[in-house]
């Protein structure tokens, strides 16, 4: 059995590897992808010019997909796990799903009013809340623009939306709880500082001798992550969704 499922892997392996070279030749030479069992079958280069460019292309293609694989694998996880989001999406409907975050955000609100005030920073409530609430609006315009439907309203707008809904009020609260701030923030900092290292010297120096980040600083600087790391998700699955479509 297991060197069943071995041998199975090493196929869809295979498939997978033969069907990215297939698609990046079709991006200069016709019937490329699925074509060797039609009744055309596969276009084959006849003049000298051709056979140069179709093997010199078909040369580069090979350390191409070597290194975008590991990313069409890392898509189909991505794939596996925003379908059953979206089933229980789908099952919950628009209302559903505000119904939900607004228990689970609210709950949040609720433990920390209740619970853990006293232990934390002014204001924390207050901050939790309004973050609470962005996320409930994020889920549902995730929730609209997916219903829309189209690659590119799902990638730009619904995925980082849902990032928002997601991942908004725990960066907040680690602006208030010192345990959850060290590694939240902490990584913010890094992060930070490493944008103002690599970015344009020109405009990074001053703007990182005036920006003097604020607990609400963090809070923007999440929110505007969340949609580059949005596009990212969505642009593996849709590399994913390209080599191997649902269903197969």
């Amino acid at each position: 059995m297991a060197a069943g499922n071995e041998q199975g892997l090493v196929d869809a392996i295979r498939y997978d590897l033969r069907v990215m070279h297939e698609t990046w030749m079709e991006v200069f030479f016709p019937r490329q992808r699925g074509a060797a069992d039609t009744v055309l079958g596969k276009w084959k280069p006849e003049s000298t010019g051709e056979v140069i460019t179709y093997r010199l292309w078909s040369g580069i293609g090979v350390p191409v997909v070597g290194v975008v694989y590991p990313l069409v694998l890392l898509g189909y996880f991505i794939r596996y796990q925003t379908h059953k989001i979206n089933v229980t999406a789908s099952r919950l409907g628009f209302f559903g799903i505000i119904l939900l975050f607004t228990l689970l955000w609210g709950g949040l609100t609720a433990l920390v009013y209740v619970e853990l005030q006293g232990a934390l920073e002014d204001g924390a409530v207050v901050g939790i809340a309004a973050a609470s609430t962005v996320a409930v609006v994020s889920a549902a315009l995730s929730y609209i623009f997916w219903r829309l439907g189209g690659r590119f309203t799902t990638v730009f707008l619904a995925y980082p939306f849902a990032m928002t809904a997601l991942f908004l009020p725990p960066v907040v609260a680690a602006l208030f709880y010192e345990p959850l701030g060290e590694v939240i923030i902490g990584q913010g900092d890094d992060l930070f500082r490493w944008m103002f290292r690599t970015g344009p010297e020109s405009l990074t120096e001053p703007l990182g001798d005036r920006f003097d980040r604020q607990e609400h600083h963090h809070a923007i600087i999440w929110f505007i992550i969340s949609f580059p790391v949005g596009w990212v998700l969505g642009i593996l699955v849709t590399l994913a969704n390209v080599i191997r479509p649902k269903g197969e």
